[in-house]
């Protein structure tokens, strides 16, 4: 299988385990969503994934994660935009070498959706800069795709 890289670091890996990635600053960040139909209710318009982010530092220094921003577009074109300190109730440090994982989750009122965001981190030199996140997919057995 070919694998793509754009010269911003995005990666698409296709297959049975698809995750979007990207690197910024030697800061590599994948995320694997997934269609939570056990959660999901559909005739009340309600659509739930999850998904795990896995963020690994292939720096030379440690960087901890301050805070998130995310923007969630929803199938209907809505956008909403979170802010957060840390993931999950944590600011982890990250030293180089390592990789720190968590799974959150994304209910919206359509069928699919995208999420977008980014990460403020902190190197232990004490400069800031932020870690993007990869563009992805929120995407249900229950959207209905139309061919123009």
């Amino acid at each position: 299988m070919k694998e793509f890289t754009d010269p911003d670091g995005y990666s698409p890996r296709l297959g049975a385990n698809f995750a979007y990635e990207r690197e910024t600053r030697s800061i590599h960040v994948a995320v694997k969503p997934a269609y939570l139909d056990e959660q999901s209710d559909p005739d009340d318009g309600r659509f739930v994934w999850s998904y795990t982010v896995t963020i690994e530092n292939r720096g030379q220094e440690s960087v901890q994660l301050v805070s998130r921003f995310w923007s969630i577009t929803d199938g209907s074109g809505l956008v909403r935009e979170m802010r957060g300190e840390g993931v999950v109730g944590a600011k982890p440090v990250i030293a180089p070498g390592e990789k720190f994982q968590y799974t959150s989750g994304c209910p919206l009122p359509t069928a699919s959706g995208l999420m977008m965001g980014r990460y403020q981190m902190k190197a232990a030199s004490g400069e800031a800069f932020e870690a993007e996140i990869p563009a992805f997919l929120l995407e249900s057995p229950h959207e209905r795709r139309q061919i123009h």
